[in-house]
Parts: structure tokens; sequence; C-alpha cells
């Protein structure tokens, strides 16, 4: 998508992205292919692979248990079904962490959602209101968690300076940097899942 500020000529853009050609489609290439969440795939959770172990007499609940995710049901609604599992489960464990982080740093939050932002992992509001990537969730626990570590810092410090770090650290517990440079590193894989484009 090109976005063009609206005292630039729609010829002068499409020139200019005629230009960039060559870095767009290393762009696009460097961009993973979308995987099909289907019986016999697999899906990272929590970074670890899980199979996804699917038969239609099974009842349609969602399991976990030894590197697999159980689940029964129609094959066609599968995808969807396991999806809407993902988020609630992310949801589920990103509010338990975040409550957790925000009793330490002594501080409350309103209101914990997920979404699927492509440029965030997560977001805090003056407010209070903390927001993640459901994405998070398929991600190593170190990862998740250093994610949380830095949205609830935000409801100390709401910007990125030295105390800001410092407490992000001291929630974490660790360097929240091998996290972070995990998400640079392998981030854009996590969007693989689930995709609609």
């Amino acid at each position: 998508m090109l976005t063009v500020p609206t005292r630039v000529s729609v010829k002068r853009a499409m020139a200019w992205a005629s230009e960039q050609q060559g870095w767009i489609e290393r762009q696009l290439a460097a961009v993973p292919p979308a995987a099909s969440i289907a019986p016999g795939g697999s899906i990272p959770l929590y970074g670890v692979e899980h199979r996804i172990d699917w038969a239609a007499e099974r009842p349609r609940v969602v399991r976990v248990e030894d590197g697999r995710i159980v689940i029964g049901g129609p094959a066609e609604t599968l995808e969807a079904r396991l999806l809407r599992w993902l988020k609630r489960h992310a949801l589920d464990v990103l509010s338990s962490e975040t409550q957790e982080y925000a009793a330490v740093a002594g501080v409350t939050v309103n209101r914990v959602g997920v979404g699927d932002a492509l440029s965030r992992w997560g977001s805090c509001s003056s407010s209070g209101a903390i927001r993640y990537s459901w994405r998070l969730i398929l991600a190593p626990d170190h990862v998740r968690r250093a994610t949380v570590a830095h949205e609830v810092a935000h409801r100390v410090h709401m910007n990125h300076g030295p105390q800001f770090h410092a407490l992000v650290a001291e929630l974490f517990g660790e360097d929240p940097a091998p996290a972070r440079a995990w998400l640079r590193r392998e981030g854009a894989g996590l969007h693989r899942f689930g995709r609609l484009f």
C-alpha cells in the first residue's frame, strides 16, 4: 500500500514507487508464506511446535497435551475454531501475567485486550488499558513475559527513558534484550498463522 500526502501528485508517487520496485520485491519476498492450520500440521504454542491432532469424532473442545493440540469436530471449521481458542487462551494468559507484573509494580491495569496489529506487540494507554497481539501466545514464554513487563512498565513511565528500561528489567527479572531480539528476528514468522492476506 502506498500512502501519499495530499500535496503530492499520484503521478509523482507512482514514479517514486516504480523506482523502488527492486526494494519492494525484496521486502515482499521476505514475507513468510501463510501457514495453513490443518489436521496433521503444526503451530508454535509458547514457542514450541505442537502438532494439530484432529479427529472428527472427538469433542470440539481444544486440549493441549504432550506436544499436541487435540481437537475434534468438522474439519472445515477447524482453523476458525482453533484461532478463536488461541485468541481466548492468549487473553487469559496475558491478563494473568499483566496482573502479576502490575501487582509487583504497584499499579492498576483497567483492561487487557488482544488484537492482531501487524506492527506492534503491545500498547499501553494513559487510561490504564493494555492491548497485546494475540500472536504472543505463539512465542516462547520469555518473549511474551518480557513484552508484558514492557507494557506494565508504561503504567509507571509513559516513555522509553532509562528509568522505564530499568523497571522493565526489574519486573521481568532479567535483561529483556534477548526477548526483544527474538521478536525482531522471528516475530514476522508468527504472522504466518491465521493470516487473512
